[in-house]
């Protein structure tokens, strides 16, 4: 189903747009997923809408079989934001060391502090960080939307899995155009 509607207060978050993940060989152009995502950070700041900005700083403990290489071999600002997103002095920022933004890091205390009942996705990897995110949403209770052209991940294959199989059971797909369309409604 696309997307239908949005709650009263929504929030955007952004997934892992930051130097290093952007500099990734993807899909679809990281550039066309950073403008969107730009796009509809701007339509919520001007709508008095909460814009949480997440980046990545690290992976959870554990052994793993794919690794995206070491920590000590990223360059000093690899987590830092891309410009394009315009960060804000309002716009919250969560810095995680997991696949998705909620887990340990106050995400959703602070949503819902704010009367948040719904959350809008973009960023990059689809299959890893946003979904992660989505999946995380959904069990707390959010109404989700997800910008599916406002993502990509590192594999086609991956990323259509996601926005044809995964997130149509956790909420509802639509395009960045679309979103900001309803926006504009409110």
């Amino acid at each position: 189903m696309p997307v239908t509607t949005l709650d009263a207060v929504t929030a955007l978050i952004v997934i892992d747009l930051q130097n290093g993940i952007v500099s990734f060989p993807t899909a679809h152009p990281a550039s066309d997923v950073v403008d969107r995502s730009a796009q509809l950070a701007d339509a919520f700041r001007r709508h008095g809408l909460p814009v949480v900005l997440v980046n990545v700083g690290g992976s959870a403990p554990g052994r793993i079989e794919q690794s995206g290489g070491a920590v000590a071999e990223r360059p000093a600002d690899w987590a830092d934001l891309v410009p394009e997103l315009n960060q804000h002095p309002d716009d919250h920022t969560i810095t995680k060391f997991t696949w998705g933004a909620f887990t340990n890091t106050g995400l959703d205390e602070h949503l819902k502090g704010l009367g948040v009942t719904q959350v809008v996705l973009t960023g990059i990897a689809t299959s890893i960080g946003v979904e992660s995110t989505a999946r995380y949403a959904h069990e707390h209770g959010f109404n989700v939307t997800l910008a599916v052209d406002a993502m990509t991940d590192m594999a086609l294959d991956a990323h259509e899995y996601s926005t044809t199989r995964v997130f149509p059971r956790l909420g509802e797909t639509g395009t960045t155009a679309e979103i900001l369309s309803l926006l504009e409604e409110r």
